[in-house]
């Protein structure tokens, strides 16, 4: 992840998380201060500011540092350390601020990534991704969905959650293994959200068709709409 942090090198960034990375594999408690630091130290700038200005879909230079902080801390636990790490995730979840929240999703996804995860840490990661989901923050619920929702997410959660994100007005780009995950109930799931829209005459996110290719996306068009009250003469009132 320290591609994600050559912006904060300037200001001394970088080098405050190597340290802290290297103080994490000496000691894992140093994980605690690290994490509420990070913000601070390396900032809080997009990831790809281009297309994600505010680092919804694609994370934070603050989420790569704790992303970064979490695999150390794995790493310091070591493959026996399963339920130790498990706990201290849940921890740093519990007590966090939105932004160390998402620093524990995150970090879940940089673990998925590397392989097989202990069943303590999945079972604790799927309880901290379901708590995230049922958030109305757009960050918090985009982080719940990446690669180890992909791996460990019931088909029931799953679905939900990308339906959930297009509800949000949150790209499906920050879905891991959308194309590989998405069966006919997420396509049913879509066209019933595509029809009640349109009844209400709202517009059809465009994200919608990358659920269900045959839905229309847009604005509602005139013959979509309800019909208004009628006069007692037959014409709209």
């Amino acid at each position: 992840m320290t591609e994600d942090l050559t912006g904060a090198a300037a200001n001394g960034g970088a080098r405050w998380l190597a340290e802290q990375l290297v103080a994490v594999t000496q000691d894992p408690a140093a994980a605690d201060r690290a994490f509420a630091l990070a913000g601070r130290k390396v900032g809080r700038s997009a990831r790809r500011p281009d297309g994600d200005p505010a680092g919804v879909v694609h994370g934070t230079v603050d989420d790569a540092a704790r992303a970064s902080l979490v695999v150390a801390l794995a790493d310091a636990l070591g493959p026996a350390g399963g339920a130790a790490l498990a706990a201290r995730l849940a921890d740093l979840y519990q007590h966090g601020d939105t932004a160390e929240r998402r620093g524990v999703l995150r970090g879940l996804d940089a673990l998925a990534a590397r392989g097989d995860l202990a069943p303590e840490v999945v079972a604790v990661g799927t309880d901290l991704a379901a708590d995230a989901l049922r958030t109305n923050d757009q960050s918090l619920v985009a982080a719940a969905v990446g690669p180890f929702a992909a791996a460990h997410l019931d088909p029931h959660a799953w679905r939900h959650a990308v339906l959930k994100l297009v509800f949000m007005g949150v790209s499906l780009d920050a879905v891991a293994g959308l194309g590989d995950r998405t069966d006919d109930e997420l396509a049913r799931m879509a066209r019933d959200f595509a029809a009640e829209r349109r009844a209400a005459g709202r517009v059809v996110p465009d994200d919608v068709a990358r659920l269900a290719p045959d839905v229309e996306t847009g604005p509602a068009r005139p013959d979509h709409t309800t019909p208004g009250p009628t006069s007692s003469t037959g014409r709209s009132a």
